[in-house]
């Protein structure tokens, strides 16, 4: 055996077993008092400031301008905030709370954070396939903001009125017919006009009101998506939405490009954009004639607390809860996974959650406001202009707007706002995809990350073009209804079940406080009984709940044919099937009996813990010694180095 090199070896018992000799992963100690918690292969967020606004961006989006305020006025309008607030504390905090403390412990995305309990690394496959699957249709949403945006630069608005591009149902009031009968019998529809032009009368029993369509209802179906009767009536290409949507993930791959390093610089702007905006919207809203009577039915006198009872209230609270602050996404443990290993993460989350939730209920009085006006000039109830999910974003409020003065200005800012607010959610979701190839496969793409952000913005664009056929708004509420749905349910009650009762709640306790310092029982008393206890609890209700009621996908009248369903379903599959996969797999590559391997396949692996070696402390050192070659100084040297591997239950 060669000398052995004494420098070398100190420079490498620093380093993380994670990393080869050229990752530079060790805790700088220039100054023996003061410690630099960097990442020189994997990176860090560039400062706190970056970090939050691109969380709270992830965490706030379109929902929380076209779901929360439908949701609010239709389930008892104020009285919604208790249910929702209670739900925020025991099942959106403490889920949002555990992902950022996981994916900051280990710096891993989230398939490989599942080294803690690899039996369970199929439930972070799902969550990157969820985040996939959503990222292709949520950017046609993004793509339905653009092509309003540019339609916005018109005066006056495109539908604002029934022009050419309309058809004989289109009108701003509905129409007044005469049902008149002839001589052989026979009935027809006259309209009063010629009534009244050839001095005829109509009996009072005879007069007919035909509903119409809105300018801007119309606008959206004709001409915007220009949608066809059904699903199986695929159509063309509608290459003016094809074309937004390439836009949109040029941005995206544009802000991106060098990972989080220039999406955080990018959300300076889009995280704060959209409040600018809603301020904006709410006061211009507040000023006009009517408003009062949309914010009394959104959040005011109108509010019925005898809705509390009911059960399904109860449940959309903790169904919006859950998805707007965007848990078991994948996205929240890996933004978290950029942060310095001491990073307050309980703090953050709190402010995240809060964040998020008092900028729904904010937006709500943005929204209801000018919907209220809205009514007013059509001489309506609130309840018949207020529409859930694309109709409130692409029908009604575009209908609002162009009733304003300046109906431009206020149409840029709006769909300008909702494509910041697209942007920042999709951030994340393609983050998650590229994090998740650079930490599963890191010989591969972790020094490519530009080209793979690129590739994988391309793919996705490609899988996006059936999205803007015809039949493609079809397809982009199938894929919400069925890839949103059940599969984070379950992924999110697998989480909690193995991070509490196979790695350990105690023993992730004792991890969190590796980070942010020891807390008392109190202190902890709470979050170990949502964990363990309320939180499952909650989901697994909704999620039985949700089965029980299950009822086929619908576009307006639109009834999905039953291969449609099936193609839904097969969806959920496709996600969910790499649970039992993976966890199979684990069991037939271990060593031992079935108990034994079962056993290894449910304890972390030996390379569990802190990124970093610095930050690895007692809990997680163990002497390991192993033969390895020398690829810097000498080739053929067998050196024996320590390295801190775990495989320790508390």
């Amino acid at each position: 055996m060669r000398k052995f090199d004494l420098d070398y070896f100190k420079s490498f018992i620093f380093k993380n077993s994670h990393t080869s000799e050229t990752d530079g992963n060790i805790c700088e100690m220039s100054d023996p008092h003061v410690r630099t918690d960097e990442s020189a292969d994997r990176g860090n967020w560039a400062n706190k400031r970056e970090y939050m606004l691109s969380m709270v961006g992830y965490a706030v989006g379109l929902g929380n301008v076209w779901r929360f305020p439908y949701l609010t006025y239709k389930n008892g309008g104020g009285a919604f905030l208790i249910p929702y607030i209670v739900m925020l504390a025991v099942a959106g905090l403490p889920l949002f709370f555990m992902e950022c403390s996981l994916g900051q412990f280990s710096s891993q995305g989230p398939i490989t954070v599942w080294k803690a309990v690899p039996i369970l690394q199929g439930v972070g496959v799902t969550m990157v396939l969820v985040s996939t699957l959503v990222a292709i249709y949520y950017n046609v949403i993004v793509a339905y903001s653009i092509y309003y945006l540019f339609a916005s630069f018109q005066s006056p608005l495109p539908w604002s009125d029934c022009f050419s591009w309309s058809d004989d149902k289109c009108g701003i009031t509905p129409q007044v017919v005469c049902n008149l009968t002839s001589g052989n019998e026979s009935f027809g529809m006259v309209n009063m006009t010629w009534i009244t032009d050839n001095n005829e009368t109509c009996p009072e029993s005879n007069i007919v009101s035909v509903p119409v369509q809105s300018p801007s209802e119309q606008y959206w179906d004709l001409v915007a998506l220009q949608r066809s009767e059904g699903m199986e009536q695929t159509g063309e290409v509608v290459w003016s939405l094809a074309l937004c949507l390439l836009l949109g993930w040029i941005l995206i791959g544009a802000s991106l490009f060098k990972g989080i390093k220039s999406s955080g610089k990018v959300v300076y702007f889009t995280a704060t954009f959209p409040y600018v905006v809603l301020l904006i919207l709410l006061i211009r809203g507040v000023t006009l004639e009517g408003s009062r009577e949309g914010i009394e039915y959104y959040i005011g006198t109108q509010s019925n607390l005898t809705k509390l009872v009911e059960a399904e209230v109860w449940k959309d609270a903790a169904t919006q809860i859950f998805y707007s602050l965007s848990i078991a996404w994948g996205g929240v443990m890996t933004l978290a996974s950029y942060n310095k290993f001491q990073n307050n993460c309980y703090k953050d989350s709190i402010i995240v959650c809060v964040t998020n939730c008092g900028t729904s209920i904010f937006a709500g009085f943005a929204i209801f406001s000018i919907l209220g006006h809205m009514a007013h000039v059509y001489g309506k109830p609130v309840s018949e202009v207020a529409q859930a999910g694309f109709g409130l974003a692409f029908i009604a409020y575009p209908d609002a707007l162009a009733k304003l003065p300046v109906s431009p200005l206020w149409s840029i800012l709006f769909f300008f706002m909702l494509l910041t607010l697209g942007l920042d959610s999709q951030f994340a979701s393609i983050e998650v995809i590229t994090t998740s190839l650079q930490d599963c496969f890191p010989k591969i793409f972790k020094s490519k990350g530009s080209q793979l952000t690129v590739l994988t913005c391309t793919i996705l664009f490609l899988l996006g073009l059936p999205c803007v056929t015809r039949s493609g708004i079809y397809w982009v509420t199938l894929m919400d209804h069925f890839c949103g749905g059940w599969v984070l349910l379950v992924a999110a009650i697998l989480e909690l079940i193995g991070l509490c009762y196979i790695y350990g709640g105690n023993r992730f306790v004792k991890d969190i406080e590796m980070m942010i310092g020891i807390k008392t029982s109190w202190f902890w008393l709470w979050w170990r009984s949502c964990w363990f206890f309320i939180s499952p609890c909650v989901l697994i209700i909704i999620l039985v709940w949700s089965l029980l009621t299950f009822s086929a996908p619908t576009y307006g009248s639109v009834v999905y044919p039953q291969w449609g369903v099936s193609v839904g379903w097969c969806m959920t599959a496709f996600c969910l099937i790499w649970i039992p996969i993976f966890a199979i797999w684990k069991v037939v590559n271990a060593e031992g009996s079935l108990w034994q391997r079962v056993k290894t396949a449910t304890s972390s692996t030996e390379d569990w813990g802190p990124y970093l070696e610095c930050n690895r402390g007692e809990r997680y050192q163990k002497q390991h010694c192993y033969w390895r070659k020398s690829s810097l100084t000498s080739p053929d040297t067998d050196m024996c180095v320590i390295t801190n591997i775990h495989s320790i239950k508390l």
